[in-house]
């Protein structure tokens, strides 16, 4: 394996980075979690989308699910959260690490009795934001315009599978 083609040529470098302070309050959020956009696809060239998660004890996150054109990588930061791998519930803990290439079946959730904080890395990046800030109105909706929104997002419940 090699490195990718060059993408800077420039000879010297260029002044490009991009610090983001701590955010004082989450992005968003719905009920008992809380969503800091670390860093969004439109900050990095569209190369990856890093947000924080944080969930309060007993809450429930993501339900069975696949993504077409994302992979998904999930860092505990602390506590302990319940990870599918598209087999089984695994218990993830601080350093622990899941990887979920593009077509992978996962979801997640809270069990515990305590908070947990969490990382998820998506590549390539895409414009999720959208997704995490309205799911839960469209949660409210029709079965169908859910769907749609979900497949929108590229995101297909298994849930929704059932009914083609």
């Amino acid at each position: 394996m090699s490195y990718p083609e060059p993408r800077y040529l420039g000879e010297r470098g260029q002044v490009s980075a991009l610090l983001r302070p701590a955010p004082s309050q989450p992005d968003t959020g719905s009920g008992a979690t809380s969503i800091s956009y670390v860093a969004k696809q439109e900050n990095t060239d569209g190369e990856f989308g890093l947000y924080k998660i944080d969930m309060e004890p007993r809450t429930k996150g993501a339900t069975e699910h696949f993504h077409r054109t994302i992979s998904e990588s999930f860092y505990v930061l602390s506590g302990e959260i319940l990870l599918y791998n598209g087999e089984r519930w695994v218990t993830g803990g601080a350093g622990d690490f899941l990887y979920v290439p593009p077509g992978g079946l996962h979801a997640f959730q809270n069990d515990s009795d305590d908070p947990v904080s969490f990382l998820l890395l998506f590549t390539p990046g895409a414009p999720r934001e959208e997704y995490f800030e309205q799911v839960a109105e469209y949660s409210q909706r029709s079965h169908e315009e859910l769907k749609a929104f979900r497949i929108r997002h590229d995101q297909y419940n298994t849930t929704d599978m059932l009914d083609d």
